[in-house]
């Protein structure tokens, strides 16, 4: 029930209207007697005086007029009330889903890179979709009909043995079997529950993949491969929809007969009550025409609570989504920045473990304001890891990170980052237009400002021959684009922010040389002060570099400038003799 004690929590502001809403469901399952209690008391008070003496009493017509328009006044009232509980339902569950949503998102936009490694990208999206949806229905639909269907009920019951207690006790005597039926079902569907919301999400999670690598897919004409695997993820939860659907349709014969049988326990016990005189017509008209408020809170317990289970499946995860906090936070004390950084970046004996693998070791670099930095070394050596250090994407098992002289554990999260400018190797453009990305940092950005950064890496050239120019929408994730465009969009959009420190990893790889060489010359004289860190594997790029660092299994094996580097036995001189016509071997004769 903890489930339900959340969602409570999350009330907070809607509390009074929703009690007065559950209040208000109540009252409508009572009000549902109020039809065949009237026609009850039309059939004694007018129709069995006549029935008993031939002739119409005195006042009869009146009194039916009466009642008649007292029925329909309350029908009216019925239905106009129920209407104005129902938009009272659907507006609070409607508020707290969007604040919700709103809350979850938030939290996912401040977690740091192991939460996006432990969740799948479907399984998000199926948390804020579908068990969001679940969430809605349970508040404006489910929690209604549970309180309807046991009031209804009750109230049912107390009036049937107020009325006659031997007739309502036969009609009654079904009841804890019906109850007994619809436990068993809730207990064993929740399991099944349970593992449907993980089949959808494993289908949305195959949807989102394919939907992301069609060109990959494409490209190696696997299209049928695919194919294949989505069906066998949509089989596998149509199989866990089918048994749990088919689990309450083994029961639903057994409550469907023993609510059936109400209707006979009235016409049998009731006529005879009626014919000894026990019980007069209007009792009969009533017990008859009531038989369906026992029958029905009986007959739909069972769905009610199927979709109650499926409520605690769905709640369980948003919960977990809710309550999951990243590693990542700013501290109480944080320091934030007044002014500009100088951008001094100090990594002293830091280690790094990630998934248990240890990714850097006892790294020791210094790089001044305004200084160029080049880190070269072969894949896996943890060149990502070490700049994504100082955005603080992670954190150091050992050791610590300092900029202008303050360990970054001590900034503001939010202040250091926009401190940062960061191209990574993985380009991601959203769907919009070029200057909309350029700008993306900074929303208030002039259209000949973006174009100003655009212009600096060389962006331009291609963005004015689009069929919009840079109001062109260049598609999710940038298609359309060639590589070289998407890491020249990704650097303007870094430069635009104008940070203090600059972070290339990769970021021209995919340029030609003569655009790399104009995109050089423009980070050379940016119009401000900016520590420059560049994860590279051209020599072209590191040679200007002011420093070179060369990484090796999560070691720095290597400092010095181009000239030094490339004249000494090692990496360094391995690439530069491999990219300028050399012999590698050179390395093991040297």
């Amino acid at each position: 029930m903890f489930q339900l004690r959340w969602v409570w929590a999350r009330l907070a502001g809607s509390r009074k209207r929703y009690v007065f809403a559950l209040f208000s469901a109540a009252l409508l399952a009572v009000m549902a007697l109020g039809n065949s209690l009237i026609s009850a008391n039309i059939m004694d008070t007018v129709f069995k005086p006549l029935q008993q003496s031939g002739e119409t009493a005195p006042g009869s017509m009146q009194r039916l007029g009466m009642l008649v328009a007292v029925l329909i006044g309350f029908t009216l009232v019925r239905t106009g009330f129920g209407y104005f509980t129902n938009m009272s339902y659907e507006s609070i569950s409607q508020k707290l889903i969007y604040e919700l949503r709103r809350d979850l998102y938030q939290n996912m936009q401040e977690q740091d890179q192991a939460f996006y490694s432990a969740y799948r990208t479907g399984d998000l999206m199926t948390r804020l979709t579908g068990d969001m949806d679940m969430i809605r229905h349970a508040v404006c639909f489910t929690v209604r009909q549970l309180i309807h269907c046991i009031v209804l009920f009750t109230t049912t019951a107390v009036t049937f043995l107020a009325a006659d207690w031997l007739l309502a006790l036969s009609m009654l005597a079904v009841t804890p079997f019906i109850f007994l039926l619809t436990f068993l079902f809730s207990r064993r569907v929740h399991p099944l529950y349970v593992e449907l919301r993980e089949k959808l999400s494993q289908l949305n999670t195959a949807a989102q993949e394919n939907i992301s690598g069609n060109r990959v897919v494409r490209a190696f004409a696997r299209e049928g491969y695919e194919t294949a695997r989505f069906d066998e993820k949509n089989q596998a939860y149509k199989e866990a929809n089918k048994t749990a659907s088919l689990l309450w349709l083994k029961f639903s014969p057994y409550v469907e007969t023993l609510s059936q049988s109400l209707s006979i326990a009235v016409l049998l016990v009731g006529g005879i009550f009626l014919i000894n005189g026990r019980i007069s017509i209007g009792t009969f008209t009533m017990f008859n025409g009531l038989t369906w408020t026992l029958s029905e809170p009986m007959r739909s317990l069972g769905m009610h609570l199927n979709d109650l289970q499926r409520f605690f499946a769905s709640a369980g995860k948003i919960i977990e989504l809710y309550y999951s906090k990243s590693t990542i936070v700013s501290r109480p004390d944080a320091v934030k920045p007044q002014g500009r950084v100088q951008g001094q970046v100090e990594f002293q004996d830091v280690s790094l473990k990630l998934h248990g693998a240890q990714v850097l070791s006892h790294i020791d670099l210094k790089v001044e304001p305004g200084e160029t930095v080049a880190i070269m070394g072969p894949t896996g050596a943890g060149k990502t890891s070490l700049v994504g250090l100082i955005p603080r994407f992670a954190d150091a098992t050992g050791g610590q990170v300092l900029l202008d002289g303050v360990p970054i554990r001590r900034y503001d999260v939010k202040s250091l980052r926009s401190s940062i400018g960061m191209a990574t190797q993985d380009v991601f453009l959203f769907s919009d237009t070029v200057d909309g990305n350029i700008a993306y940092g900074d929303s208030s950005m002039s259209e000949e400002e973006a174009k100003r950064f655009a212009l600096m890496a060389d962006v331009a050239g291609f963005a004015e021959k689009l069929p919009q120019g840079f109001d062109t929408v260049i598609g999710e994730r940038g298609t359309g684009l060639s590589g070289g465009q998407k890491q020249r969009i990704a650097l303007a959009r870094a430069l635009a922010v104008k940070p203090s420190v600059l972070i290339l990893d990769d970021t021209t790889s995919a340029v030609d040389l003569e655009t790399e060489k104009y995109i050089q010359g423009q980070l050379a004289s940016l119009p401000f002060p900016c520590t420059k860190i560049i994860v590279a594997q051209r020599i072209s790029t590191t040679k200007r570099a002011d420093k070179v660092v060369v990484l090796e299994n999560g070691r720095v094996t290597a400092v010095g400038t181009h000239e030094e580097l490339s004249q000494k036995p090692g990496y360094y001189r391995e690439v530069f003799l491999l990219q300028n016509g050399g012999d590698s071997s050179e390395r093991e004769v040297v």
